[in-house]
This record gives structure tokens, C-alpha cells and sequence, in this order.
């Protein structure tokens, strides 16, 4: 069951040192999928971590490519993606309006960590042709006040 918002003591700028840390602390429960969250409640976490070349990451938006597509072994985009649960599950939240806590892949002092960036909300979705000419989903997410 996801749970939204932000949990425990944990606040934007801080720093876990994996994906399984991320996992443990309750805050981003996949130890590998960019996407937490159901297709009937929304997504409650998602981690960016520079593997999908439609990610867009400015000042004031992020724009989040959805899951799905890839090849594993050499990370292009070679298939469409679908409206898979994962991405069913933003694509509920940008309908609920539900918050989403949003990690990074960081470098850091000892190789590299997820740094949590804060409370967002899906304010669009929608599919088109991505870098790769191929159909990527894309999700616009806008941070939310700090005091949220």
C-alpha cells in the first residue's frame, strides 16, 4: 500500500547510500524500478537516475520518461513503452493529485547515494515520440512547497 507524502524523519537533502537503503526506510520500495506506487492508488516515490535519455531535469519541472522499453544490457530505448502498471501508477497520481517524493542519483565522497529532492505533483502525462523515435510516456512533475 503506498503511502504518500513524506515518511519518518527523512527531508529533502538527504542523502541514502543505495538503492536498498532507499528500500529499508520505507521511502522508495523497489530495490530496482524508477517507479513505487499502484495503478489504483498512484505512484508514491519515483527515482531518477540518468537511464532513460527523455528524463528532463530544469530549474522549475521535471519532466520523468516512464518505465519500460529499454534493452537491459545496453540501456537505449528500442520499443514503445505502455501503459504499463508502473506507468499507470503516475499516471493516477497526475488524476489524485497525490504528492510524490522524488530521489536523485548523486555523486558523493564515497561513489554515489540517492539524494531525496522533495514532495512533487504530477501536473501532466501524456505519449509521444521520444529522443529515440520511439513512443516514451512523459510525466511533468512541479515541486511542492517545502512546508507541504
Amino acid at each position: 500500500m503506498p503511502i504518500f507524502g513524506h515518511i519518518s524523519y527523512y527531508r529533502p537533502g538527504d542523502v541514502l547510500p543505495s538503492r536498498l537503503a532507499l528500500s529499508q526506510a520505507g521511502l522508495h520500495r523497489p530495490t530496482r524500478a524508477g517507479i513505487s506506487g499502484s495503478a489504483a492508488e498512484g505512484a508514491d516515490s519515483i527515482v531518477l537516475a540518468d537511464q532513460y535519455e527523455d528524463d528532463v531535469v530544469a530549474e522549475t519541472y521535471l519532466l520523468y520518461a516512464g518505465h519500460g522499453g529499454r534493452d537491459p544490457k545496453t540501456g537505449r530505448q528500442i520499443t514503445d513503452q505502455e501503459l504499463n502498471s508502473r506507468n499507470l501508477a503516475l499516471y493516477r497520481s497526475s488524476e489524485t493529485g497525490q504528492p510524490v517524493r522524488v530521489f536523485r542519483k548523486v555523486e558523493t565522497e564515497s561513489g554515489t547515494g540517492y539524494r531525496y529532492e522533495g514532495l512533487f505533483r504530477v501536473n501532466g502525462a501524456w505519449c509521444e515520440a521520444g529522443k529515440s523515435g520511439f513512443r516514451v510516456w512523459k510525466f511533468r512533475l512541479v515541486p511542492l512547497p517545502p512546508d507541504a
